[in-house]
């Protein structure tokens, strides 16, 4: 996403700052998921596991199936996810210049959420070709067209004459997720018992139907969207002057909003498709980063990315040791972390309501 060789070792520039945090991070995300390797009920050891499985040693059959079918697709999914929605977040605080945005606060999750319930319990109606045709995939892209709608929806009623009312769309936001989730309610209904069993702890948030047939449909999505992010950092700095100043110095800021939005929507979407509803991880993970390096979107989305996924792959861990045996669906975790700080980032940043 940034040239990292070009940026010039000044000691306190932000500059500097930026480019050490996405190393250290980046590095941080690869220790928290060796250590999520090795994190489970049983006690296999994954670096011994994995380290036979590459030098042709013996392995035994149980251990390899714990490590290479349920902690590893679940850790690439923490990343993954975590990443996604960091990303999503910094997209959507870049795009309308405020620390409150946020996919879930925004209705964008909602979105997301309605496309994949309504995928999940009325997909059996589908022709039988077309699920054949879509299988795992239709799930996400499900959640991705949800999610891409409320955002043009809410964009559309926030912005008038080339202007965004941030008022307007936090309000806006909180009244669309309000119908979406009635919406949603009414599919719901329309459930069988089985469906309304997976759907409750799928609401809830969780890592625990990571697989790879899940990871393969999903992960192209967040891929692209990803790549079309690593295009926006310079358009996104213009737009923190203004739009007005963003014109001026030659930026295609409707082509910038356009792709920030279906970037956001994208990642939301195939996120709330793989581990259902989990909240907060947009607005933590660049706010704190936003207090340390500066708004420079050349260095704050890559870190965003990486502080998200070890913020949530270390949450999957406390998730599922907190109630040991048991497990704690990880969007209550997150709930728990992120409201307070959402209310510190809001008594400490009042001023923003009025922006």
């Amino acid at each position: 996403m940034v040239a990292l060789a070009d940026t010039p070792r000044i000691e306190g520039s932000r500059a500097y700052l930026g480019r050490r945090a996405v190393l250290a991070l980046t590095g941080l995300a690869a220790v928290v998921a060796l250590m999520s390797l090795g994190h489970g009920a049983s006690g296999v050891s994954a670096l011994r596991t994995l380290w036979a499985m590459v030098s042709g040693g013996a392995v035994d059959a149980t251990d390899a199936i714990v490590i290479t079918q349920i902690r590893l697709p679940r850790m690439v999914a923490g990343l993954a996810v975590g990443a996604s929605l960091a990303v999503a977040g910094t997209l959507m605080q870049g795009l309308f210049r405020n620390p409150l945005a946020d996919p879930g606060l925004l209705g964008v999750s909602a979105g997301a959420s309605l496309g994949a319930i309504s995928a999940i319990v009325l997909g059996g109606a589908l022709p039988v070709a077309v699920q054949g045709l879509m299988g795992w995939h239709l799930v996400p892209v499900a959640a991705f067209a949800g999610g891409w709608v409320a955002m043009l929806t809410l964009y559309a009623i926030a912005t008038r004459a080339g202007r965004t009312s941030v008022a307007t769309m936090l309000l806006a936001g909180l009244a669309l997720a309000a119908m979406i989730s009635a919406l949603s309610g009414l599919v719901v209904y329309r459930a069988n018992d089985d469906q309304l069993r997976d759907l409750t702890f799928w609401g809830m948030g969780s890592l625990a139907g990571a697989s790879w047939t899940r990871l393969g449909a999903c992960l192209p999505i967040m891929a692209l969207a990803a790549v079309v992010a690593a295009t926006l950092p310079r358009g996104l700095n213009a737009l923190a002057l203004g739009e007005a100043v963003a014109l001026h110095l030659g930026t295609d800021v409707q082509r910038i909003k356009r792709r920030a939005i279906l970037s956001a929507a994208a990642l939301a979407g195939a996120s709330v498709a793989m581990a259902g509803g989990i909240g907060f991880v947009g607005i933590v993970a660049p706010h704190l980063l936003r207090l340390v390096i500066g708004p420079d979107h050349r260095y704050l989305l890559p870190a965003a990315g990486a502080l998200g996924g070890a913020m949530l792959v270390a949450a999957d861990m406390v998730s599922r040791s907190i109630v040991a045996p048991a497990e704690l669906p990880i969007g209550i975790l997150t709930a728990v972390i992120g409201g307070p700080f959402f209310l510190w980032i809001l008594l400490s940043n009042r001023r923003v309501i009025d922006l």
